[in-house]
């Protein structure tokens, strides 16, 4: 007679916010399926729903408070997560009925609420979870995260509040996780923290084995490492402290993909102090013609806020210049918001809407021109492309160069590529370009 094990309570995710907040969310979900959870994916299904909240700017706290409020109206039983955390009077005043509130990477206190609100029935079944945990991304590409918080103190961030000073992980456990996920099918490691430079600066006096050698806990050190893992990998959030210069030559070597995700943020010494950033604009400059010559193929990736309190249209216009001369591959901006609890928000001089929108539409033509001359520029060249999607019936492929992270930066659009598979890296000639996307085929070896 065959045995029958009681039904297995299912969990229903909501992840909003950041790659950070998705590995957090990856590392609950491992958790409880490890435990003997199911997943549902649909609010239908689910004995409990966990909403992983982002807290950053009030426009994302209130897509949080709508995605509570959904989740809430769907199912009824939720616990809520992440960076909105830190608020839960303001949660529990719009949403009496949560069951719970944890504050971000609090993995403990989540699994503990879930068990609490939908418990595991006795001798249930436990399913075995693949050594590298359960993602939220496609199979070959993973975040790594290899740190928490944060040590500066940027006028407009709340980070810090939200999340701690910076704690970073053992070098040994980085790359065991890492090792793991390029086992489990992992074609490219795109690393991600606070502040990505920072790395080990806490543990610096504590060097790990690993293989048999020692590491030391360093951004350098660590990308090293992980470019020895067979797998593309991608730095997002470094802070240009001096020793990047030493990150160039692994590029150079194809160690690490040529791609640089810095915040700079603005460029105008004065608005930089303002925020309470480093303010040398020129040197960044200089840095940025010496990294190139290192490594030519070299994208960098940046964000900058427009309409900083007290920032003049001289400012902007210094900006303007900044990115004219710099030339970087992709850019992303903001309009300045105020966050409440930052230290921005008391500084004089606003800046109107309007003026903020008729710069913003400023900085986005620039730099969607200075996207479009350098992509042109590609015309002609075999990139390697990485896989994202494939369309079996048109023949058509999406990837992505090494210039480009998944979700934020341009894409490659391959035609005749009915024979690739996501995931496959692969040559192509690339035969057209656009503003921010690349048009090409697969090279046929």
């Amino acid at each position: 007679m065959a045995t029958q094990f009681p039904d297995t309570p299912k969990v229903g995710m909501v992840s909003l916010g950041c790659p950070k907040n998705l590995v957090d969310s990856e590392r609950i979900l491992t958790k409880l399926r490890s435990d003997g959870y199911a997943m549902s994916a649909d609010y239908a299904g689910a004995d409990v729903v966990l909403v992983n909240t982002c807290g950053f700017l009030d426009s994302a706290k209130e897509e949080s408070l709508e995605a509570i409020g959904e989740a809430i109206a769907e199912n009824g039983r939720v616990i809520v997560t992440g960076c909105m955390g830190k608020e839960a009077e303001v949660i529990r005043a719009r949403f009496p009925g949560v069951l719970a509130v944890t504050g971000a990477h609090q993995y403990e206190e989540v699994v503990g609420a879930v068990h609490e609100a939908a418990p595991m029935p006795p001798n249930a079944f436990l399913n075995l979870v693949p050594e590298s945990g359960l993602k939220l991304t496609p199979r070959h590409y993973s975040y790594l995260k290899i740190s928490e918080g944060c040590n500066h103190r940027c006028a407009f961030c709340i980070i810090p509040a939200l999340r701690g000073d910076l704690v970073s992980r053992r070098p040994d456990a980085v790359l065991r996780e890492a090792e793991k996920l390029v086992a489990a099918g992992t074609r490219e490691l795109l690393v991600i923290s606070q502040d990505t430079s920072a790395y080990g600066i806490d543990i610096r006096d504590e060097p790990r084995m690993w293989h048999g050698r020692e590491v030391v806990p360093h951004m350098t050190d660590l990308a090293r490492e992980l470019g020895g893992l067979g797998a593309w990998v991608r730095l997002h959030y470094v802070y240009p402290y001096p020793h990047v210069d030493r990150v160039i030559p692994l590029m150079a070597e194809g160690l690490v993909l040529p791609y640089l995700d810095i915040p700079f943020q603005h460029a105008s010494p004065r608005v930089l102090r303002a925020m309470r950033r480093p303010a040398n604009d020129v040197k960044v400059l200089e840095r940025i013609r010496r990294w190139r010559e290192i490594a030519p193929d070299l994208a960098i990736r940046s964000t900058f806020v427009v309409g900083f309190p007290g920032e003049t249209e001289e400012d902007f216009q210094y900006l303007m210049d900044w990115l004219e001369e710099a030339r970087l591959d992709r850019v992303g901006a903001f309009r300045f918001e105020a966050v409440e609890g930052a230290a921005a928000n008391a500084l004089p001089d606003p800046v109107p809407e309007e003026v903020k929108e008729e710069r913003y539409a400023r900085l986005m033509a620039l730099t969607a021109r200075i996207s479009a001359e350098k992509l042109q520029a590609k015309i002609g060249r075999t990139l390697d492309v990485i896989i994202d999607a494939v369309d079996a019936e048109t023949g058509r492929a999406t990837g992505r160069s090494k210039a480009d992270a998944p979700e934020i930066d341009g894409e490659v659009h391959l035609r005749d590529a009915g024979h690739v598979a996501e995931g496959d890296i692969l040559r192509a000639q690339i035969e057209d370009a656009d503003e921010h996307d690349l048009f090409g085929t697969p090279v046929i070896a």
